[in-house]
């Protein structure tokens, strides 16, 4: 009995301990947001200055870049069209590789997880080259491309679910003359739809984060995505270490709201293909 209640509080320390891990950094950057600058040095980074001090100035400033409005619908742009490729072609390859028997099968299927494997920066240079030489560097088709050609984790998505799909389905489809575009666009994708939910928000989640690709290709501007509007905005109020924490609260709004709405279809996409009936 001893041991039980010891392991059951082991195991609530630990759960409490990486919840405080996870909230402790979005709480402290909150709390800067509502700083002044003299708040900044002057009061405890794990406590809200005082109430008649609170300001919303911080807020204010960010709301106002123009670069704001700059960094969000590009960022819209973007993530509108790689998922949309991301989707399709995940979808169309996912289908082709589980449900047809071709010469180089597993050769091929064994060079897109090859591809998984490989660490981004050891093919940056190639890359950089490639985006260079098809003229989009400094252009929205640059990070686009890099999306949807070089994040495979739709595919494994796609096939885990797809192989759960009883074969029959396909049979049945193709004996009342349905051909096989047919077959894919009217029975195979839309029972897809919670393997497409689990690859729209993790996309979704990772095209808004990600700063390392739009700074590298593309430093314009007018080009700013929501990351690189925080980058260079920090750049430019050296030491407003208040107003970065109030852009990064405004930035990461989105991202959160979107995991809140929709974190169960991530569970239950993430799981389809685990188990076999």
């Amino acid at each position: 009995m001893k041991k039980r209640i010891l392991l059951q509080a082991v195991k609530q320390i630990i759960c409490i301990g990486m919840v405080i891990v996870v909230l402790l950094p979005i709480l402290l950057t909150l709390f800067a947001s509502f700083k002044t600058k003299a708040d900044m040095v002057n009061t405890s980074p794990l406590l809200l200055p005082p109430l008649s001090r609170i300001t919303f100035e911080n807020f204010e400033d960010v709301l106002t870049d123009k670069y704001l409005l700059v960094g969000f619908k590009n960022t819209a742009i973007i993530l509108a069209v790689s998922i949309f490729f991301n989707v399709m072609f995940g979808t169309i390859t996912a289908f082709i590789i589980e449900r047809f028997e071709f010469r180089f099968k597993k050769v091929i299927v064994a060079l897109f997880f090859a591809g998984m494997l490989i660490p981004t920066f050891v093919t940056e240079i190639a890359r950089f080259k490639i985006i260079n030489g098809l003229g989009l560097y400094n252009s929205l088709g640059a990070p686009i491309l890099i999306y949807v050609a070089s994040d495979l984790m739709q595919l494994y998505i796609y096939r885990q679910f797809i192989s759960t799909l009883p074969v029959s389905l396909d049979e049945s489809a193709l004996l009342d003359g349905c051909d096989y575009f047919g077959l894919f666009a009217r029975i195979i994708f839309p029972l897809l739809a919670p393997a497409t939910a689990t690859v729209v928000i993790i996309k979704a989640i990772n095209i808004i984060n990600d700063m390392y690709i739009p700074y590298l290709y593309m430093p314009k501007n007018s080009l700013r995505t929501l990351t690189t509007f925080l980058m260079n905005y920090a750049n430019a109020q050296q030491g407003s270490w208040q107003t970065l924490a109030a852009g990064i609260m405004i930035i990461m709004l989105p991202t959160i709201l979107i995991y809140i709405f929709f974190q169960r279809y991530i569970l239950a996409g993430v799981a389809a293909g685990a188990v076999k009936e």
